[in-house]
C-alpha cells in the first residue's frame, strides 16, 4: 500500500470514528426533539414531516423526484405548487435536471432542500473513481446551477452497487466528507439499485446520512434481515425512488391513473419506511400527489385489491431495462 493510499484510508477510517461517537451521543435525543415548524421550510400545516433520519431535518412526507419531462416554465409552476402545498424536498440527479430545478428555485432557495448528483460524471463512470474526480464534478455542477452549495449531496452509483470495489466505496465517502467540510453539501449519501451494497455502506461508513432506493408498490419491509433494520439502527434517512414503477402502473384514463397514483403513495406511506419522490410533469399529477398526502393511509380491501392488480399489471408492463424492479420486492 502507497503512502496516498494509506493516508487515504487514515482519513476515511478517522471521519468514521468521529462520525460513530457523535452518533452514539446525539443521536438518540435529536431524534425525540419536539416539531418546530418555524424550522421546516415551506411549512404547511396540512402536510405531513418526516424526520430525515441523522440530519434532523424535517422533510414532507413525500418529495419532487428529478426524472421528469417538464420544460423550465412548466417546473417553476410545478415547484412553486410544491412550496406552496408544504413539499419541501427536490430532489435532482443528472445536471440537465440540477440546472432545471436550481433555476426553478431562484429567489427561494431557501424555501426547500434541494438534493442533487452529476449521474454521468460520478461513480458509474470509470474515470469519477475517485474523491478528487468526484470534488472537481462536484465544482462543475454547481458552478453550471449557480449554487453554493447542495443539501445533500448523493452520488450516483452503479445499480448493482456490489460491483464498485471497497477502494471506490471509500472514495465515496471521502469526497462526502470533504465536500461537508468545504461546506459544499450539508448532508451526504448515495443512490444504488443493489440492497446488500447499501447495507453494507451504512454499516460500515457512519458518515452517510441518507440513500435512495427503490420501493414500489410491490416492494414490502423483508420478514428477516431487511435493510429498514439496518437504516433503524444507523439512523440513515430514506427516499424511494420509482415509486410509480418507471410510469408502469399507468395503463388507463387520466382518473384512474390518478387513483393508482393515490393509491401507490398511500400504500408507501403507511408502511412507514421511505420517503417517495415521484417524478410529475404537471402542476394537476402534483396536485394528485398532494392529495394522497391527505387520504386515510390504510388501504381496505378494495382498495388493496385494486392496487394489488395495478402491481401486476405494472409488473407485466415493465420495459426491458427495468426489469430488475421486480428484485425489490423485499427490501
Amino acid at each position: 500500500m502507497n503512502r496516498d493510499e494509506m493516508n487515504r484510508r487514515q482519513f476515511v477510517y478517522g471521519a468514521a470514528a468521529t462520525a460513530a461517537s457523535l452518533a452514539a451521543g446525539l443521536g438518540a435525543a435529536s431524534a425525540n426533539e419536539p416539531v418546530n415548524p418555524s424550522k421546516i421550510p415551506s411549512y404547511n400545516p396540512d402536510m405531513e414531516y418526516r424526520r430525515l433520519g441523522k440530519t434532523n431535518l424535517m422533510v414532507s412526507a413525500v418529495g419532487l423526484g428529478g426524472h421528469a419531462r417538464s420544460k423550465d416554465d412548466e417546473r417553476r409552476e410545478i415547484v412553486s405548487r410544491c412550496l406552496e402545498a408544504g413539499i419541501n424536498y427536490i430532489d435532482a440527479c443528472w445536471d440537465n435536471e440540477v440546472k432545471r430545478d436550481a433555476k426553478a428555485l431562484k429567489g427561494r432557495r431557501n424555501q426547500a432542500y434541494l438534493a442533487l448528483s452529476h449521474g454521468a460524471k460520478e461513480v458509474r463512470n470509470e474515470d469519477f473513481r475517485t474523491a478528487k474526480k468526484l470534488l472537481e464534478s462536484l465544482d462543475e455542477l454547481l458552478l453550471a446551477s449557480e449554487q453554493e452549495y447542495t443539501d445533500l449531496w448523493r452520488i450516483t452509483c452503479l445499480e448493482p452497487g456490489g460491483r464498485h470495489t471497497f477502494n471506490t466505496a471509500c472514495e465515496i465517502v471521502e469526497a462526502l466528507e470533504k465536500a461537508k467540510k468545504q461546506g459544499k453539501a450539508r448532508f451526504g449519501g448515495f443512490s444504488s439499485h443493489d440492497r446488500r451494497w447499501i447495507q453494507f455502506m451504512i454499516e460500515y461508513f457512519p458518515q452517510i446520512d441518507v440513500v435512495c432506493f427503490p420501493f414500489t408498490t410491490m416492494s414490502k419491509r423483508a420478514p428477516q434481515d431487511s435493510l429498514f433494520d439496518a437504516l433503524k439502527q444507523r439512523d440513515v434517512g430514506a427516499f424511494g425512488i420509482k415509486p410509480f414503477a418507471a410510469a408502469s402502473l399507468f395503463a388507463g384514463g387520466p382518473e384512474e391513473n390518478n387513483q393508482r397514483g393515490r393509491l401507490a403513495l398511500r400504500y408507501i406511506l403507511h408502511s412507514n419506511t421511505v420517503i417517495p419522490i415521484p417524478g410529475v410533469n404537471s402542476v394537476q399529477e402534483l396536485d394528485n400527489v398532494v392529495a394522497a398526502v391527505k387520504e386515510r393511509r390504510q388501504l381496505d380491501l378494495k382498495e388493496s385489491a385494486v392496487l394489488e392488480q395495478a402491481g401486476r399489471q405494472a409488473w407485466a408492463n415493465l420495459p426491458a431495462h427495468y426489469q430488475w424492479l421486480k428484485g425489490w420486492q423485499y427490501v
